[in-house]
């Protein structure tokens, strides 16, 4: 597949280009096993020889991940508020109730105040995060975020990520396959750390939610 898309992408004219850019980052948020990042270090490659503006695919890429993560968003929200809307919740599923056992009705505005900075950062980093980039958009979602400050936090990972992706695939020229390799090398460790955090953050609000139900 990666190859078919390739032949395409050294044939097509600049204005395809940017359409193939901006469906494949969306597509990415949307559908979590399309390999975006290889194909968009090509095209990076591509504006080394050919027509392709290095801005205009920065543009179209970085319009194209936002919106998609912004739909996963606000379906993760809307989803949200409907488990917790007040009454009787009209979403009947197991994992509803496994929800509502990791995070009461009563208690979950504390536990949106307490994690609300923390999902602002993950967002913000959320295009660097190995695997996960879908799990922080339907999170944020979840914790019922400002849209407008998750908007600008995906806009921003975005422009950057995006940024060195193209550059990465422009210096790398005819290595440019290698792109995934190096972006490991960043993205991996972060993860990790990221995941580290997050537990650690999750095991003191469940320990700390222990105590007060023992008083």
């Amino acid at each position: 597949m990666l190859e078919s898309i390739v032949e395409y992408l050294r044939s097509a004219d600049p204005v395809a280009i940017y359409i193939f850019l901006f469906f494949i980052s969306f597509l990415e948020n949307v559908v979590p096993p399309i390999p975006g990042d290889v194909p968009v270090a090509f095209v990076g490659y591509l504006t080394f020889s050919s027509d392709i503006d290095f801005w205009l695919s920065v543009a179209f890429a970085s319009a194209g991940s936002t919106l998609g993560f912004m739909l996963m968003f606000l379906l993760s929200r809307k989803i949200g508020l409907r488990i917790y809307a007040p009454g009787e919740s009209r979403v009947r599923h197991g994992l509803v109730k496994a929800i509502h056992r990791m995070f009461p009705p009563d208690q979950m505005e504390t536990a949106r105040q307490r994690f609300s900075t923390h999902g602002y950062f993950a967002v913000l980093i959320n295009r660097f995060l190995f695997g996960y980039r879908a799990v922080i958009s339907v999170m944020s979602g979840f914790l019922h975020l400002n849209v407008t400050g998750v908007c600008a936090a995906a806009l921003a990972s975005s422009i950057v990520w995006y940024v060195l992706l193209l550059r990465g695939g422009y210096l790398l020229g005819e290595n440019w396959q290698w792109i995934g390799a190096y972006m490991a090398v960043y993205s991996i460790p972060l993860t990790l750390v990221f995941l580290v955090v997050v537990f650690v953050a999750l095991f003191r609000y469940l320990k700390g939610r222990g105590k007060k139900g023992r008083i």
